[in-house]
């Protein structure tokens, strides 16, 4: 009987290569009895595909709907062609197009079936470091091009042996055309050297257990671990890596070890066993034997982590259930990828090596999140896991490259409707770090191909990112104010449209009156802005010094809110500041001649060093961090401000309030109780100006943007007393609501104005 036979051309884009999509579709098209081909190309997945015009309807709709669990179908084109009288159905060699639209998976946390794998005596992957399947392993950092094959990684120089090859060509085998396929006999592998490269035989774990510091080289770079219970050890890592007070984040050897130190909601477990595996940062257990005090010093809360390669499995034992694992790198030097470099520039740093022979490609730090109470991440770095995912944009018609801000950097280039951010780069005035931002450009040009005809850049004249922005030719150059491309930014991950009030608080913005703002309430949308209020202005003597010198701020605080009073009252309460210092900046506030500053990261900073928390920063917003983390959550009640108007704008004035924190520290109040009373004041001050904002304008939709909201008690209460107040509140759930998220407004922002 004659079979009418029907056949479906279909183009597939989005996360579609390195997820086991040409393995699924194989398996679809045999378990339906259909014909054809499947290939990866650069643009995407193609597929032609014979049979029946109901079975190819089913093998549509469960390939869109159900896809791989790793994949992200963006777009997809079903076309009827006529039937060539397929016999079979094959995966077909990938090819190039000159068009490139696929997009690159992110680096995946071993899957449950390769760690059992690792872990099984009689298997032949047992304690293989490098043990993967289509679900799961290494993927962004390997890659070098598109589409994704092997012969585009570094995994190219370690042909598969027979028996791997084998599963590589079964369709029926988990590792069916996985890419980094490897195991014992092919594959890459192990060495532990001590400092003068000779070979040590010794287990790792052994090693670690005696107190040895280690530098191992992981999926995006190397990290430094050591015995997170050993408090000499950690002591020693701290001062060999010139760390005096930053957080370490630590992984443990499974979520059970995890829930020994700190307390985990179910929401935080689904992040950590994600196949994300970020580092997710929870409150700390008391009483749980860590030396927290070195190694989260004055936080109540630590950053942890779960094993995401078999590697990292291996450094456990029975006996060692939780390590230190930091960034391999110096002060704030980008992290180290090679070989040569570890061995060379951690050699006053770490007791051994662990490392290995496949090369890293695309650096890429772990990320950092917490849970919110929503359930959604709040990120403080989207790396590792994250990157480099695309983000829904409105539709660009050019190509852009937004460069981002000084510190935290990421950069971000838009294809379409699609926003691709880097990952984390730090501090460009870190020329190493600068290199890679410049590096890393060429290649997220190369893997969208895409070449930018717009560069969008911040308005501060001395940032890096700015100054090689305004270096290039024949590009047009947009500026854009840093803290309306924090507005932006919220809106892009939300698609919104029409105009918002944006709360935007953080540290340092450009701004377009001449002063440095930080704390600002704008009415806006992705074309224009206008600034409604701000925090009232302080002289920023010394500039970039105040930032980490908390306590001069606080002198200019006190000397402003109360005069001569407040300079006796910092005789008593700043140890740190000496008389010279004292008068040297008495006298440039009576020349009259500084730069100002409306910003919020330093009245953070003020009331941290006032209460004796934090006078000196040792890492950026510290002062702000351990205010957090000493702030009694309990306390009620609010300081003294006021809100006032001037020509218009609403200004947020905070000098009422150190009159009575001077009180409350002189009646010995608690440091926590006054930190506490501190933040239901700032939060109170912020509605306030945001319904007077609404007053004025009648806009009721408010977005959240800043470093400053990485502080958990001021956005929730901030978040929940709009709301009640009946405002649509929007925050951050994609990016960083800090630096390194405004490169994504940025592009948006050019998005618009260069259409």
């Amino acid at each position: 009987m004659q079979v009418n036979k029907s056949c479906y051309k279909i183009q597939i884009n989005g996360i579609v290569q390195g997820v086991g999509f040409r393995p699924h579709v194989f398996r679809l098209a045999s378990e339906l009895g259909l014909s054809g081909w499947v290939l990866n190309s650069s643009y995407g997945v193609f597929i032609e595909i014979e049979g029946t015009p109901d079975k190819l309807d089913e093998f549509v709709g469960r390939i869109i709907k159900s896809p791989p669990p790793l994949a992200l179908i963006r777009e997809y084109t079903v076309e009827e062609i006529d039937p060539p009288g397929y016999e079979d159905f094959n995966i077909k060699e990938s090819k190039n197009d000159d068009s490139r639209n696929v997009m690159i998976s992110p680096d995946i946390a071993t899957c449950p079936e390769c760690r059992r794998d690792v872990s099984d005596p009689a298997d032949r992957r047992y304690l293989y470091p490098f043990t993967n399947c289509t679900n799961c392993g290494p993927r962004f950092t390997i890659i070098k091009d598109v589409p994704y094959d092997r012969a585009k990684t570094t995994m190219a120089s370690f042909p598969m042996c027979p028996i791997c090859q084998a599963e590589y060509e079964d369709p029926l085998n988990r590792r069916f055309h996985a890419q980094p396929n490897a195991c014992p006999v092919c594959g890459p592998h192990l060495t532990l050297f001590n400092r003068r490269q000779e070979i040590v035989l010794e287990s790792v774990s052994n090693l670690l257990k005696k107190g040895s510091i280690i530098a191992v080289k992981g999926l995006g770079g190397f990290h430094l671990a050591a015995d997170a219970r050993n408090r000499e050890a950690v002591a020693q890592l701290r001062h060999r890596k010139r760390r005096d007070a930053k957080p370490f984040a630590v992984m443990t050897r499974d979520l059970e070890t995890a829930r020994m130190y700190c307390k985990i909601s179910p929401d935080e477990e689904q992040f950590l066993i994600s196949r994300q595996a970020p580092i997710v940062v929870m409150q700390t257990r008391e009483k749980n034997g860590l030396p927290g005090d070195i190694i989260h010093p004055g936080l109540n809360t630590l950053g942890v982590m779960l094993p995401y390669t078999p590697l990292h499995f291996l450094l456990f034992d029975d006996d060692l259930n939780i390590l230190i694992l930091t960034s391999a790198n110096i002060s704030d030097e980008p992290l180290i990828i090679n070989n040569e470099d570890a061995i060379e520039k951690l050699n006053d740093v770490a007791d051994y090596f662990l490392i290995h022979n496949r090369d890293i490609y695309n650096p890429c730090d772990d990320s950092v999140i917490n849970v919110t109470p929503q359930g959604t991440a709040h990120f403080f770095r989207r790396a590792r896991g994250y990157v480099p995912g695309a983000i829904q944009i409105p539709t660009s018609s050019r190509p852009i490259l937004a460069v981002g801000s000084e510190l935290k950097n990421t950069f971000c280039m838009t294809r379409g409707n699609e926003a691709y951010l880097s990952q984390h780069w730090g501090d460009l005035n870190h020329y190493n770090n600068y290199l890679n931002f410049l590096n890393g450009i060429e290649r997220f040009k190369n893997m969208l191909a895409v070449q930018p005809e717009i560069i969008v850049h911040d308005l501060h004249p001395e940032y890096q990112a700015t100054r090689w922005a305004k270096s290039q030719k024949e590009v047009e150059l947009i500026g854009v104010q840093h803290h309306h491309a924090h507005l932006a930014s919220v809106m892009a991950e939300h698609d919104l449209a029409g105009e918002v009030l944006g709360l935007i608080c953080d540290g340092t913005g450009w701004g377009c009156d001449g002063a440095v703002w930080g704390c600002e309430v704008l009415r806006g949308d992705y074309q224009n802005f206008s600034r409604l209020g701000h925090l009232k202005y302080l002289p920023l003597v010394g500039g970039d010094l105040s930032s980490r010198r908390p306590y001069r701020m606080a002198f200019i605080y006190l000397v402003s809110a109360l005069g001569d009073k407040g300079i006796e009252e910092a005789g008593k309460l700043l140890p740190n500041l000496q008389p010279v210092e004292r008068d040297l900046i008495l006298q440039r506030l009576d020349s009259q001649r500084e730069i100002f500053t409306s910003s919020c990261g330093r009245l953070f900073d003020a009331a941290g060093a006032i209460l004796g928390i934090s006078p000196i920063n040792h890492y950026e917003g510290q002062a702000a961090i351990e205010l957090e983390a000493c702030a009694d959550r309990n306390v009620h009640g609010i300081y003294e401000y006021s809100i006032e108007t001037d020509a218009g704008m609403i200004i947020m004035n905070s000098l009422p309030m150190w009159l009575e924190m001077i009180q409350d520290i002189n009646k010995k109040l608690p440091a926590g109780t006054i930190a506490g009373k501190f933040h239901t004041t700032i939060s109170d001050m912020f509605l306030k100006s945001l319904i007077k904002a609404r007053e004025n304008t009648g806009l009721n939709r408010v977005v959240l943007s800043g470093g400053v909201f990485h502080n958990q008690i001021i956005l929730l209460e901030l978040i929940q007393s709009l709301t009640c107040s009946g405002f649509e509140v929007y925050q951050h759930q994609q990016v960083p609501p800090g630096d390194g998220g405004i490169s994504l407004g940025q592009a948006v922002i050019a998005s618009e104005r260069g259409m």
